[in-house]
């Protein structure tokens, strides 16, 4: 997936719409109305006033590109790890890019050899020079190998975070399995 090539990230944002379905109110999701995986709130904030059953698809996938592609960085990612990009767009979509970005960054902090091979980074949940920086350095060390480590590591912390949400809130059992079958391979 080179710069500039939409393909994926459109087959990305379809795959999440189909896992999501169309409208959702589920009782014990916190989030409340959801179409296609986006809740009322996000919607209201990218200004749209209507129902929530009548999200536009179009305007649902224009959100998933724009707030959880481009907005957190995931595009410059997919330059350099394409499977690592999609694993945090996904994570991204589910968790919030903040948490996917922050995983990245905790993931790489621990995986620099005690900043022997790149300087530490603050966890600050966003993608930036630095992060990308460390990011190049980690693949340029540890080669090709390396992305499938990456996206393992924040595959883990996805994992455990489903758990603690299912733990410190009883109803999230609801969502658990699914959060697990659907999104870590």
């Amino acid at each position: 997936m080179g710069q500039g090539d939409e393909t994926n990230v459109e087959a990305l944002i379809a795959q999440v719409i189909a896992r999501e379905g169309d409208y959702s109110d589920h009782p014990a999701d916190r989030g409340g109305a959801t179409r296609f995986g986006i809740t009322e709130a996000v919607a209201r904030a990218d200004g749209y006033t209507g129902p929530m059953r009548r999200l536009p698809l179009a305007w649902a996938e224009a959100i998933y590109h724009r707030l959880y592609w481009t907005a957190p960085g995931f595009d410059r990612v997919a330059i350099r790890a394409p499977r690592l990009a999609e694993e945090l767009f996904d994570t991204g979509v589910n968790m919030g890019p903040g948490v996917a970005a922050g995983f990245l960054q905790r993931a790489l902090n621990a995986l620099n050899r005690q900043a022997r091979d790149y300087p530490d980074l603050a966890t600050d949940g966003r993608i930036g020079p630095m992060t990308l920086a460390a990011l190049d350095a980690f693949l340029r060390h540890r080669g090709a190998a390396g992305e499938v480590v990456l996206r393992k590591a924040v595959e883990a912390m996805q994992g455990e975070r489903y758990l603690q949400l299912a733990e410190r809130r009883p109803a999230n059992e609801a969502f658990l399995y699914g959060w697990l079958a659907d999104r870590l391979s």
